[in-house]
């Protein structure tokens, strides 16, 4: 018993050393400082039933500074809530500013990806990056400018710099900060940049930056029309195509409130974490591993020492602990909230498997859909 703990014990520290490592040397910082870009930059903004969360955003585009060849794109789709009026109370008559009205998606596409995929197409022909953003995300007044130079400076095609995420319920401090969590433990990022391998790719569709011409190259979002996770795809297809991604910490350059609450959370991520995993099998392995990891140390400690075995105990609190510190890193890496935060992590990965499990169950009854469209 004591030599599985132990094993189990190496494997969470060579796990919290790579996500020190991660968060020290390869995770990229953008400066968030005044600085510059010359070339012609698109913004582009697909909207679908924002109407209430839309003004921070839209009012932060049009606050951006660095950027005087800017051009914002915002595509109405198909909202119900007056989203367009918004966008037109709060642009005014700006001139930077072109409000599209989206079609629906035609057969064989997802909205998301089709929003994207029109609004690409209308961008100002000059423009030579196109930045993403979602309406849930704020940007800071040189985030647009600060993002595009580092994408020209990390000579990528596709950067996507992840904005802090804002938690305030309970549920939003179990499971948001997994996202930073998971591709700091798991992912070798200087790797991810190198290899060519477009299964060494990750990316957050929140506020992604792209050259304009290794976009098209890639097919844009018409290479990922029926994906879910469009963005990670696209990442991919950017790999396939013979371009470079990169990862940064965008927490100083955008904040973001993905839900409102436990239902749009929940919601939100059984939509997609079966295409996180892919087969069910795989999803099955995964889950089992992160239980085993970072949720076992804890039980395995208490019945430890109920049992009389101090040695073990001793062993499983610093698994658990392990895992804590892991936390903590990813947080403060990527403008997080680490404490007390951290110490439930258990109870977050726990979490995270029931949502899995509930996306695959979900799936396999064709019951998934966002904003009142299937997505499966």
């Amino acid at each position: 018993m004591s030599a599985a703990v132990l094993a189990l014990v190496l494997a969470l520290a060579a796990l919290t050393a790579h996500t020190a490592v991660n968060a020290g040397r390869w995770l990229r910082r953008p400066a968030g400082g005044p600085v510059e870009v010359t070339e012609p930059v698109a913004v582009l903004l697909p909207l679908r039933d924002e109407a209430a969360r839309l003004t921070p955003c839209l009012r932060s585009l049009l606050a951006q500074r660095g950027v005087p060849r800017l051009r914002i794109v915002a595509l109405d789709d198909s909202s119900t809530d007056g989203t367009a009026d918004v966008v037109r109370a709060v642009a005014g008559d700006d001139p930077r500013v072109t409000l599209l009205t989206g079609v629906t998606p035609p057969p064989g596409w997802l909205g998301k990806p089709h929003a994207c995929h029109q609004l690409a197409g209308r961008a100002d022909p000059a423009a030579t990056a196109l930045v993403f953003v979602d309406a849930d995300v704020v940007l800071a007044p040189y985030a647009v400018a600060a993002a595009v130079t580092e994408l020209r400076a990390a000579g990528a095609t596709l950067l996507s710099p992840y904005p802090r995420i804002v938690v305030r319920t309970a549920a939003d401090r179990l499971v948001q900060p997994l996202l930073q969590w998971l591709w700091l433990t798991f992912l070798p990022l200087r790797a991810m940049e190198r290899s060519p391998r477009p299964s060494l790719a990750a990316a957050g569709g929140q506020f992604l930056v792209v050259d304009r011409a290794g976009y098209d190259r890639a097919g844009g979002h018409a290479a990922v029309a029926d994906k879910v996770l469009e963005d990670i795809e696209l990442a991919r297809a950017v790999k396939r195509s013979g371009g470079r991604i990169a990862l940064a910490d965008g927490s100083g350059l955008a904040a973001c409130r993905m839900y409102e609450n436990w239902p749009q959370l929940r919601d939100g991520y059984t939509k997609s974490l079966w295409a996180s995993f892919g087969h069910p099998a795989a999803a099955a392995v995964v889950v089992a591993l992160l239980l085993l990891l970072y949720a076992a140390p804890p039980l395995v400690a208490v019945a430890a020492l109920v049992a009389g075995a101090p040695v073990v105990a001793a062993l499983a609190t610093g698994g658990y602990l392990l895992g804590v510190a892991g936390r903590v890193l990813s947080a403060r890496a990527t403008g997080g909230r680490a404490w007390p935060d951290a110490l439930v992590h258990p109870v977050s990965v726990v979490v995270l498997g029931w949502l899995t499990l509930r996306s695959y169950h979900l799936r396999k009854r064709r019951r998934l859909s966002w904003r009142g469209r299937p997505v499966s």
